[in-house]
């Protein structure tokens, strides 16, 4: 499978090199526009083309699918030209700018037969994965909650705020765990330093009285990436900083009684072990890449594909317009 890489800021380097590694993919060129991204790109991978021209890539006889590492704003244009000249895409998160523009470009890869996936990486980790098979297998039971902090001093973005900067992470994992459509949102933040919110909070409501949380902010004092998730009978803690032991389940819960004939409401609370499954110890994004090479050589479509990179752009959209109105209710 031969790749073309549009951008090589900040995320291009871990792509290229992930492709590279692979045994069924070769990169046949690297676009930027920074003159500056293309000298590094150059000096680390000698052999591979450079270009300031991605249209260069996109138009290629050569080329078998374009991955789109670059600016949100720029991402449909980049994969609708894509599309129109056959090749598959892999595109940076969030998937576009507007829910709009994400239905065009899943309709026309539709009607070319070609595949989109959208990065959102964190569903092939090993404790992603191993969530996933404790939810399916109900090991928490119905689910009551989820509840992530994911804050860090920077980094600064320029063109969007910090929900569509990190946001897409926490919403990109709900929506494929909770498999469910939200009812409503509410989000609600601040602008300190430029003309974007840098700190935010969205609250989203599920169906079955599942509720969400998410904190993301760019001034915090110090890194957070934690997650709580709530269910009937067990509850998890993820820590994605820990080095071992990243996801904790914890024998914890509480059962609501009342007795006939009394007003009190009795609450009988269970408090049994932890314990800290074995998690897969594989690199994410290989595991990303290697399954998009094989979901366009099988034809298969992806999970994370263009439908589940729109269902995450619509959640932000919703956010944005809430935030706007200082946290006024959006139903989608």
């Amino acid at each position: 499978m031969n790749f073309g890489v549009i951008g090589y800021g900040y995320w291009g380097p871990n792509i290229v090199r992930n492709l590279i590694g692979l045994e069924d993919s070769h990169v046949l060129g690297i676009a930027d526009l920074d003159p500056a991204c293309r000298q590094r790109a150059q000096k680390a991978h000698p052999t591979i083309p450079v270009t300031a021209n991605a249209s260069e890539l996109i138009r290629s006889t050569e080329v078998d699918a374009i991955a789109v590492i670059s600016p949100v704003w720029t991402h449909y244009e980049l994969t609708k030209a894509a599309l129109e000249n056959g090749k598959h895409v892999f595109v940076e998160k969030p998937f576009t700018s507007n829910a709009a523009q994400g239905e065009e470009l899943i309709n026309l890869a539709q009607r070319r037969n070609l595949r989109i996936m959208v990065d959102h990486t964190f569903l092939f980790t090993g404790a992603v994965r191993k969530i996933e098979e404790l939810v399916k297998e109900g090991t928490l039971g119905n689910l009551y909650y989820y509840d992530s902090t994911r804050v860090n001093l920077g980094n600064f973005q320029h063109d969007v705020n910090v929900l569509w900067d990190l946001a897409p992470h926490d919403l990109s994992i709900m929506d494929h765990l909770i498999k469910a459509t939200p009812e409503a949102i509410v989000a609600t933040g601040e602008k300190h330093l430029n003309d974007h919110e840098d700190v935010a909070f969205m609250t989203l409501y599920f169906p079955d009285k599942i509720i969400a949380h998410i904190n993301v902010n760019w001034l915090s004092p110090v890194k957070v990436r934690t997650t709580l998730i709530g269910g009937e009978k067990r509850m998890l803690v993820w820590n994605d900083l820990e080095a071992d032991e990243k996801v904790k389940v914890y024998d914890k819960g509480a059962e609501a009684t009342s007795r006939e004939g009394f007003y009190n409401l009795f609450v009988n609370y269970r408090s049994g072990n932890m314990w800290a499954p074995r998690l897969e110890q594989v690199e994410a994004l290989r595991q990303e890449m290697s399954y998009f090479v094989d979901c366009i050589t099988t034809g298969q479509d992806p999970f994370n594909d263009g439908c589940a990179g729109l269902r995450v752009v619509k959640m932000l959209e919703a956010a944005s317009q809430s935030l706007s109105k200082r946290g006024s209710l959006v139903y989608l």
